[in-house]
């Protein structure tokens, strides 16, 4: 048993060891990315009690936040997913990133029930776009040995956000004493602040991350039709001016005889 988990383990590391910097540096944004995402949404979950008694409602009426950003999960997964495949993989999740971690942010300064509800069916929308985006980026990216391997430590981003977000939680919501340091709570608003974080990570995507080699390819092919097609109807163009001119001086060939 121990020889079969030491060969599946070196089996891992040969995979991560072919890959590039550029393809490590792909792999990482996409993780965190997928990381943040997960951290962002159980904050949510954790603090199911504390914004139902600030907002004077039941936990039931706040478990709407998570109906609204589950349902809308699909509808960003679409409208993200069209723009990575027009705009491309790479800026697209700078914009996804971005936009999860700034409506997060939004959430801590709820003002009431209904507007954080909204806000959290927007966040849907990021988090279902940030899943596809990401892995199309890391898979047209990297080799093809060693996917299944990459997409299940891609996938388990989303249990790393979860355990980030209870650790957050645990340490933050009524704060904390360690020997002579005492942090004091921050609350459920201070939480959604803090988990706004995650906009830093567009940076490193910016710095870092290429685009996807297989979006590029297909864009310079594009490009290459559509040249072609251009030149084809400029080419048809001409033909027809000069069937045009021909005639044209055919007739007055004919007039100046007669």
């Amino acid at each position: 048993m121990s020889s079969s988990f030491a060969d599946h383990f070196s089996a891992v590391t040969t995979n991560f060891a072919r890959l590039t910097s550029s393809q490590r540096h792909t792999f990482l944004a996409a993780f965190l990315g997928w990381t943040m995402d997960s951290l962002d949404f159980f904050i949510l979950i954790f603090c199911v009690p504390a914004i139902a008694k600030e907002f004077a409602v039941k936990p039931s009426a706040i478990l709407g936040a998570v109906f609204l950003t589950q349902a809308f999960r699909p509808v960003g997964a679409l409208l993200f997913g069209v723009l990575a495949d027009r705009c491309g993989r790479r800026p697209v999740l700078m914009i996804n990133i971005l936009s999860f971690s700034v409506i997060e942010l939004a959430c801590a300064f709820a003002p009431s029930l209904t507007v954080l509800l909204v806000l959290r069916a927007l966040f849907g929308l990021a988090m279902g776009g940030e899943w596809g985006v990401g892995a199309a980026l890391v898979f047209e990216t990297l080799p093809k040995e060693g996917r299944g391997t990459f997409s299940g430590i891609l996938q388990e981003g989303y249990a790393m956000g979860s355990i980030l977000a209870s650790g957050a939680f645990a340490l933050f919501f009524n704060g904390f004493a360690l020997g002579g340091l005492h942090v004091p709570g921050i609350g459920w608003r201070g939480l959604f602040i803090l988990g706004s974080v995650p906009a830093l990570l567009v940076f490193y995507v910016q710095a870092r991350v290429d685009e996807s080699p297989v979006w590029l390819a297909a864009r310079a092919a594009r490009k290459q039709a559509a040249g072609c097609a251009g030149g084809l109807e400029k080419v048809q163009v001409r033909r027809k001016a000069q069937v045009r001119w021909s005639g044209s001086s055919c007739r007055l060939s004919c007039f100046s005889c007669c």
